[in-house]
């Protein structure tokens, strides 16, 4: 059973989510042979404020 965490900072629209979800589900069931129906993922959208690069903030550039 796949598990995909897309784990982002900010966030993305219904949309966006389900695009990703569909294009992911395809391609593991495509390339790895996995059914759809086994295939869960989750989206993890943070704060700016709870990811740092190169010691910042991202609210903070």
């Amino acid at each position: 059973m796949p598990y995909v965490n897309v784990r982002l900072a900010g966030q993305l629209t219904r949309e966006q989510k389900k695009r990703i979800a569909e294009e992911f589900t395809d391609t593991l069931e495509r390339i790895a042979g996995k059914p759809a129906s086994y295939t869960y993922i989750s989206f993890d959208e943070l704060a700016d404020e709870n990811w740092a690069i190169a010691g910042k903030l991202l609210d903070e550039e």
